[in-house]
């Protein structure tokens, strides 16, 4: 029953989550910076669904929310810019992220990531790119 912070995988995976942030703080973010960041924020909530930083919620959904709000401009214009909320709420989310992956087994952060597929599989994720309706769907 490894936890996650007790092995180099789990502090490389908080690294690479950690830079991904700190590209797009800079303004240097790419759509995979913003993907690793969706990953963990799935993640976060999908521990947070095994009890784990449960009375978190609030602020993992801010952080979504976030992500949500920076993917879709980002899908507009091409460039991932931060507003300041967003960067406080991302940078929340990610303390909260780190403090589960120094809490979880590796076992749980397997749950939660299966949890986490499981739900996008149904399509109860929220899609940052919108499909677009065709004209034949807009007549109803």
């Amino acid at each position: 029953m490894k936890r996650v912070g007790d092995i180099s995988a789990g502090t490389t995976l908080m690294l690479r989550n950690h830079t991904a942030l700190e590209q797009v703080r800079k303004g240097e973010g790419t759509r995979q910076d913003v993907d690793m960041l969706i990953d963990a924020m799935n993640v976060t909530e999908g521990l947070a669904w095994l009890k784990i930083g449960e009375d978190w919620h609030p602020e993992i959904r801010a952080a979504q929310d976030a992500l949500l709000e920076l993917g879709r401009r980002g899908a507009e214009t091409g460039r991932f810019i931060l507003r300041g909320p967003e960067l406080t709420a991302l940078n929340l989310g990610m303390e909260i992220h780190d403090a589960q992956l120094e809490a979880c087994t590796i076992g749980e952060l397997e749950k939660a990531m299966d949890l986490v597929t499981k739900l996008i599989r149904a399509g109860k994720a929220r899609p940052i790119v919108r499909k677009e309706r065709n004209a034949e769907q807009t007549a109803d």
